[in-house]
């Protein structure tokens, strides 16, 4: 066996691994970071790009559609209904994968990290061995990094097999499913559930809680609640699922019965040919024992403000850590941190806002405070909407048919934003300027003051912003 011996190790190179072991290359100081598949981890590889590029082919094939119908659409149509070559579609997210995959490595490289693939089992918090017998490395650090990043949740009683899936291997289909039903109405199940339904896919939703996306508040959900209806989505909410069955010609019958009721006899059921299992994700910490690091009782790494475990010089990030949102933008800003930590930079995970994205169609995107939350925070709340069907580039990209809206809620005081909220297609491109507002404590006037550019949806930041002021421009 060989030793390597370095300053950084990095378990795992997602979007905090490779991030981390990145700048902590560009900082001068000795890396290694090892992945057990391929670099970039479950958002590049197996989630959020994979994903991202199936939910914009589902767009295109639907809008072609549109194109196919009698009277054609803008004025377009074409001779034919389009057709889905599913086995081509999955190739041509592959392509993009592998390219994204590659230029990891290529800046890995050029940074001056060594990446090394394999699984890294732990002897102790400093010491790694990957690989088996005589080809077996050791790899022994002065720092760790732990970015393992988390698992689907698999239902003990209702194992993973050929029909019942997770988001992984919903995202590598060769063949459409003519019918999918959604174990879990959170947003890896809605943004798959609503991609599968516009590539031509029959989809079923079925969701414990008494809506999906109950993270998000009534207001955000409806138009996205009132899209799932008019694309013929299925949704079963307030019932638990029960389990699977065999059912003919190689289907799966899933059970499933009202939270409520205790008569057994009153379960329900569906045949469907795959059921996708979406229940959420928890952190892949089970080779973490041999470090000494401690858990919560949920799994997840305990850290502080500068994502440092109980441990000397092993820190944790991203999914596996207990410290912040299992968002892949969340462990790219932790990893880069953390890298500047070891070098011995002043740094600390204090984010004044973190925005959430649900690609779904329509889009929601969150920043900061809702209106709910900022009232039960204390804080004296105004508030102002503008709707993207007053907003010219909304209406030449069609974005208004889902009646969108952007929401500004900021305190009545002294005008300081503390949440900004949108819903409607096309409205995920404007959370960077609402990021930033937040971020630095920007007031109404701040934005209200800013000549944001014609015709641009980011207008309606703009207009939300004066609305909140008591005098938008362009709605009543």
């Amino acid at each position: 066996m060989q030793t390597k011996k370095c300053q950084v190790l990095v378990i795992g190179a997602g979007p905090g691994g490779y991030v981390a072991a990145i700048r902590a290359g560009q900082l001068g100081l000795s890396t290694i970071i090892v992945e057990g598949e391929k670099a970039g981890g479950t958002c590049l590889i197996r989630g959020c790009i994979p994903s991202k590029a199936l939910i914009h082919a589902a767009h295109q094939f639907h809008k072609l559609a549109k194109h196919a119908s009698n009277d054609g659409h803008m004025g377009i149509s074409i001779p034919g209904p389009a057709e889905l070559n599913m086995g081509n579609l999955v190739s041509w997210k592959e392509g993009i994968v592998t390219r994204l995959n590659k230029g990891v490595e290529h800046l890995l490289k050029n940074a001056g990290a060594e990446l090394i693939i394999g699984w890294a089992e732990f002897q102790d918090a400093k010491t790694v061995k990957v690989g088996e017998g005589k080809d077996a490395t050791i790899i022994q650090a002065e720092h760790v990094i732990l970015a393992n990043g988390s698992v689907p949740i698999e239902l003990p009683f209702m194992p993973y097999d050929e029909n019942v899936i997770s988001s992984r291997e919903a995202l590598s289909l060769e063949e459409l499913p003519k019918h999918v039903a959604i174990v879990g109405g959170g947003y890896i199940g809605l943004e798959l559930g609503i991609t599968f339904r516009m590539l031509g896919s029959e989809v079923t939703v079925v969701e414990a809680m008494d809506s999906v996306l109950p993270i998000f508040d009534k207001e955000l959900r409806r138009p996205l609640e009132i899209s799932i209806k008019k694309q013929k989505i299925k949704t079963h909410l307030g019932v638990f699922a029960k389990g699977v069955e065999k059912a003919k010609d190689g289907r799966t019958q899933l059970n499933f019965i009202d939270k409520n009721e205790k008569d057994e006899s009153k379960m329900q059921n569906i045949i469907v040919d795959k059921v996708l299992v979406t229940v959420g994700r928890k952190p892949n910490s089970a080779s973490l024992a041999p470090t000494g690091v401690a858990l919560d009782e949920r799994g997840f790494v305990k850290v502080n403000d500068r994502c440092e475990t109980n441990m000397r010089g092993v820190y944790a990030i991203g999914d596996v850590c207990d410290s912040g949102e299992m968002l892949a933008h969340v462990a790219s800003f932790q990893g880069e941190m953390v890298a500047e930590i070891i070098a011995g930079h002043k740094r600390a995970y204090d984010p004044v806002a973190v925005p959430a994205i649900v690609f779904t169609e329509p889009e929601i995107v969150s920043v900061g405070l809702s209106p709910e939350e900022a009232k039960a925070a204390g804080h004296p709340v105004i508030i102002g909407k503008f709707p993207l069907g007053a907003n010219g580039r909304a209406l030449t990209q069609e974005a208004e048919k889902t009646a969108g809206f952007v929401r500004v809620c900021a305190r009545e005081d002294d005008h300081r934003i503390l949440g900004i909220q949108g819903v409607g297609t096309h409205i995920s491109e404007l959370v960077g300027e609402w990021t930033l507002a937040l971020e630095m404590g920007a007031l109404l006037e701040d934005i209200a003051g800013t000549i944001h550019a014609h015709p641009t949806m980011t207008e309606m930041t703009h207009e939300a912003v004066l609305a909140t002021l008591g005098h938008a421009i362009h709605s009543a």
